[in-house]
């Protein structure tokens, strides 16, 4: 098996658990909810992650994501804020800041950065899921020979709610 795809079947596999383990608490909750306090699943971009995202209130969450891929792995902390594109407030767009640090495999470099984010994130109404899109672009210090500007951050997000 490819080096690269065991951290990735890890993480799936690690989120099966909590799938199975948190069914029974989105059971108790309004079917017809539209909105969500926390959420943690996978977030796919030029390798895969996993993705953790918790309100404050309605308009301010965290995220932090890890993420793991062919070059390294990547922690990345970022604090968002959410304004709503529909009336039903399940479809909403945000913008944010953070920060990372990154461990690359080619010669154990380490690093650190800024980040940005721009995204959409729509919660299925009735379903325990919500699904988001962004571009993360970053800043990157002390990586070796990965410094600079980097504009291939973000992915497509698919989460569990709770």
């Amino acid at each position: 098996m490819n080096s690269g795809i065991k951290p990735f079947v890890f993480c799936l596999f690690l989120l099966l658990i909590i799938f199975s383990i948190t069914d029974s608490i989105a059971q108790n909750r309004s079917a017809d909810s539209r909105a969500y306090k926390t959420a943690i699943g996978l977030k796919f971009l030029n390798g895969g992650g996993l993705s953790l995202k918790t309100f404050f209130s309605d308009r301010e969450a965290a995220e932090f994501i890890g993420f793991f891929y062919y070059e390294g792995t990547r922690i990345t902390g970022l604090y968002e804020f959410h304004g709503s594109l529909n009336t039903e407030g399940n479809l909403k767009w945000y913008l944010g800041f953070g920060g990372h640090a990154s461990l690359y495999r080619n010669n154990n470099a380490r690093g650190f950065g800024i980040d940005g984010v721009v995204g959409l994130d729509f919660k299925f109404p009735r379903k325990p899921f919500n699904i988001a899109l962004d571009w993360q672009p970053s800043a990157e210090f002390g990586g070796g020979g990965y410094n600079g500007f980097k504009d291939n951050w973000g992915g497509l997000a698919l989460r569990y709610t709770l």
